[in-house]
């Protein structure tokens, strides 16, 4: 049983943002913080006031997190980047929320008196003569993860300790994020009961100017017990925000969050749901009771259909159904279609459920297939334009050293560079019929079978190609086009010379799509340039099709090539600078030296060159550790290190350089869900490197020291190469259906009623509500379940909890 909380995360756009250069514009970008740790930044947005990004994250969350923070900054490239403003929204304010959120908000000036971070190791105690109390002593052990104030990289805090007017402190610790004091004071109690509360602050000196506020914690004396301490580590929270004269004038972003908190319960308690929903698509209308899939289609919203549609492909993919799934889907919607020309043309469950499972089963077949045209495409920059009303000459250039280039000089370039570029791809699409992965040939196999069922006239004949091409060039080859990063093609967005360039080629691969050779540049004229290309794309896509579809399983000499496509086998793989010590022994001489890192099956290996012979191998099971490492070590914010143990149970310690903040995350993320089923994980590390003789980040001398801040196992971003999580699924489908269930059996006891509208249930509606009510138990069972979880958590009753995980 587990305790998962993803938040869903769309930064839109921005809009009225003050002005930071002195072209009067900015170059604004986005950083997303989770209790004050970046895991995220946007791309920038060069010379603009209102950028849109449309960037979407899912984030796997500890339950224990506080607040997400949206900062807004403009990017300088001589100087320091200048801040803008930020959002803070709540973990409260989100689950209030359950709908999600999704709107404008203003944002807001950074306070440095709001900015804190860490936590701060207490123990608060009454001192007493028998039952009458007479002292309050507070002991500051240490802190943890602190504000970084000074330009060092730290900080130099100290502890202030007020109560009833008098004031105690602690010594200054110098450069350091983590310090430990080990300090105690006492207060004398008034005899009467007094309201005033116990604070603690902590404070960063300064020599010259005033000191930094770094937080605080207060404590209500009258609710401590003489003979309980209360010792703990406690949130360092902000001073009350101060009213903003610059709240209107900095402008505001526009956000759709969702936070989702799901107990995930053990595998057996889902196996009854995952049996039936089975059950109800490999029968294929044969079985007891096989309208489940009907129901959920009909009862599924506009709103939650591409969700739904993903969690079943994911559910049925693990349980090697995907194909059957897929298939009862099409029956459905053709079913329902009279008219071809408008087949798969809707947002149904049926398309979104086959464009998800493109998505997850095809991408690294999409890589393969677009990677070369699209990396060549950013690399050269090449203006391109057909519409003559949209040429600029000045973007253009000259075509000579004397001679301007004209209208005509450019449409004739671009008509030149756009043929090259979707020749290179038609070409790439055809030949990808021998490496697409078997998951893929057996769905769009079985798509062309019934649709040729569905409509067998000749004056049909090409209805079951483009009910193909629908889905292949349409909704999965035509968007990645033209948004390469949001199918992790690229890194940044395209600028938008390249955007533009995106798009045409785009628009023809549409146009390729839709099989049409007499309308296919009749729309937009100007597109006649390509009209050779396209017809002879048009012509060799049939035959793609056609070998894609005749796919056999046996005698299949590319079997091994389709399924190293398969989704859930994707190794992450890279260069990166790595520094290596034994044992946290910081040689700051040995520089990081770049090497080939591949996170493969069971192993962490690199080498000197992509192709060369694995140097060096870390076995997953042996990490101990993946986390970050504090700026001031390596004068850089993007380091991790991994904590490994080796054979003579020594700790051994590589750290990797990354380019940025989303490659360092991405790295993380990747090695924190490989190594999450390890048994001997560290609770604490160490941020910073043993140098000299202590630790840069704590200060302590013991080479051995067990750390001075927790591990962050939880915080991971969600990837397309993720493996399936079968239990997570599950649960998901789980609460949608639960959240139905009551329009699911209306939906059903209308469908089931006897003809001649008595009210009456024929014998075989009988057998199918006898299917409703199994299925209604199902859900019900599953619901005792988390609600016997939710009490037993409350009461703290650990013997239900670990009787039911076991």
């Amino acid at each position: 049983m587990a305790k998962r909380s993803t938040l869903f995360i769309r930064i839109v756009e921005a809009k009225n943002l003050p002005v930071k250069d002195i072209t009067g514009s900015s170059d604004p970008y986005c950083i997303v913080r989770i209790d004050n740790e970046a895991i995220i930044r946007t791309a920038t947005i060069w010379k603009t006031l209102s950028p849109f990004w449309g960037e979407e994250y899912n984030v796997h969350l500890p339950p224990s997190f506080h607040t997400v923070c949206f900062h807004v900054l403009d990017e300088d490239s001589l100087s320091r980047d200048d801040v803008i403003g930020k959002v803070s929204i709540s973990k409260e304010a989100l689950t209030a929320k359950p709908q999600g959120i999704d709107g404008w908000v203003n944002l807001t000036e950074i306070d440095p008196d709001e900015e804190v971070q860490g936590e701060i190791h207490l123990q608060i105690s009454v001192q007493g003569d028998g039952d009458v109390p007479r002292a309050l002593r507070c002991r500051v052990f240490e802190a943890r993860d602190l504000a970084k104030k000074d330009r060092n990289g730290a900080s130099d805090p100290f502890v202030r300790v007020r109560y009833n007017g008098k004031t105690h402190e602690t010594a200054v610790v110098k450069k350091s994020c983590y310090p430990r004091w080990n300090e105690s004071f006492e207060f004398e109690l008034d005899e009467l009961p007094n309201d005033t509360p116990l604070t603690v602050e902590v404070w960063d000196w300064d020599l010259v100017s005033k000191n930094d506020f770094l937080g605080k914690v207060l404590f209500n004396i009258n609710r401590l017990q003489s003979e309980r301490p209360e010792e703990g580590w406690f949130r360092l929270g902000p001073e009350k925000p101060k009213h903003s004269q610059y709240e209107s004038t900095l402008g505001s972003l526009r956000l759709q969050l969702r936070l989702r908190d799901e107990t995930v319960l053990p595998s057996s308690h889902y196996q009854p749901l995952v049996e039936l929903l089975c059950q109800s698509v490999g029968t294929c209308f044969n079985g007891n009771w096989p309208d489940l899939m009907m129901l959920i289609d009909e009862t599924t919203t506009a709103e939650s259909r591409q969700e739904v549609a993903t969690n079943l492909v994911k559910l049925f993919l693990g349980q090697g159904l995907v194909k059957e799934f897929l298939d009862v889907l099409f029956k459905l919607e053709l079913d329902k279609t009279s008219e071809p020309n408008t087949l798969f043309r809707s947002n149904s469950l049926a398309s979104k459920s086959m464009e998800s499972f493109l998505k997850v089963a095809g991408m690294q077949y999409l890589h393969r297939l677009l990677a070369p045209t699209i990396n060549r495409i950013f690399e050269e920059k090449k203006y391109v334009e057909l519409d003559p009303n949209k040429v600029e000459l000045k973007e253009a250039g000259c075509a000579g050293l004397h001679r301007t280039q004209t209208e005509t000089d450019v449409i004739q370039q671009s008509a030149m560079h756009l043929q090259s570029y979707l020749t290179d791809l038609v070409h790439a699409i055809i030949q990808s019929a021998s490496y697409c992965p078997v998951a893929l040939c057996q769905a769009f196999c079985q798509l062309y079978q019934r649709v040729q069922e569905r409509f067998p006239g000749k004056e049909y004949r090409k209805v079951k190609f483009i009910a193909v091409t629908s889905f292949l060039c349409l909704r999965f080859i035509s968007p990645a086009i033209m948004s390469p990063k949001l199918f992790h093609l690229r890194e940044k967005h395209a600028d938008a010379r390249t955007s533009r360039t995106l798009l045409l080629l785009a628009k023809a691969i549409q146009t390729i799509g839709n099989l049409d050779t007499l309308a296919c540049c009749s729309k937009e004229p100007w597109m006649v340039p390509l009209q050779p290309v396209i017809l002879q794309g048009i012509t060799h896509l049939k035959d793609f099709i056609t070998r894609l579809v005749s796919y056999e399983d046996e005698g299949d000499l590319g079997l091994q090539t389709r399924m190293s496509l398969q989704c859930g086998t994707m190794e992450k793989e890279g260069f990166l600078l790595l520094h290596r010590t034994k044992d946290k022994c910081m040689l700051m001489t040995s520089p990081f030296k770049k090497y080939y890192v591949t996170l493969g099956k069971g192993t962490l290996s690199y080498a000197r060159t992509q192709h060369s012979k694995k140097s060096s191998f870390i076995s997953l099971p042996k990490i101990r550790a993946v986390e970050k490492v504090e700026e001031k070590s390596f004068g850089s914010s993007n380091v991790m290190q991994i904590i490994s143990s080796e054979d003579s149970g020594q700790m051994e310690t590589l750290y990797l350089d990354c380019k940025s903040v989303n490659e360092l995350n991405q790295w993380l993320s990747a090695l924190r869900k490989a190594c999450s089923r390890n048994t001997k994980t560290m609770n604490s590390y160490h941020p910073g490197v043993y140098k000299g003789d202590k630790w840069s980040c704590c200060h302590q001398k013991d080479k051995t020291d067990t750390g001075c801040d927790k591990t962050r196992h939880g915080v991971t971003l969600q990837e397309w190469y993720d493996p399936l999580d079968p239990d997570l699924e599950s649960q998901l489908i789980y609460r949608h259906l639960l959240g139905v269930r009551i329009a699911m059996r209306d939906k059903y006891l209308e469908m089931t009623k006897a003809d001649g509208g008595n009210g009456k249930v024929s014998v075989a509606g009988q057998e199918k509500l006898d299917g409703v009510a199994r299925f209604f138990k199902v859900l019900l069972d599953l619901q005792d379940t988390h609600s016997a979880v939710e009490v037993a958590e409350r009461s703290k009753n650990k013997n239900f909890l670990l009787e039911l995980q076991t």
